[in-house]
């Protein structure tokens, strides 16, 4: 296994981890926003080192574009979600619900 192999295969099991850290605290922490920031912060960075593992083994410059622009999607994705279920949570709090 050549360094290349290796250092992809480490950021994707990275990658992994971080998402494996973000569905535990949506387990474990004890309210929706609480849950909101674990999920978010997790998703994002898991799959920033699982796109850039990935990059390592893109045979092609068109391929490695389309990972960048998938993970350029999850980004505006995950933070306008994580807006709506915030604003939610916090409207659903102040109703007493």
């Amino acid at each position: 296994m050549n360094p290349l192999d290796l250092l992809s295969s480490v950021l994707v099991g990275l990658g992994c981890c971080f998402f494996f850290v973000g569905a535990l605290g949506l387990v474990r922490f004890p309210d929706a926003l609480s849950r909101l920031n674990a999920v978010s912060k997790a998703a994002s960075a898991g799959l920033g080192f699982t796109v850039l593992g990935l990059l390592l083994r893109a045979d092609s410059v068109f391929t490695a574009l389309k990972l960048l622009f998938i993970w350029g999607i999850m980004l505006v994705a995950c933070a306008t979600s994580g807006q709506l279920v915030g604003r939610s949570a916090v409207r659903e709090e102040r109703r007493g619900r």
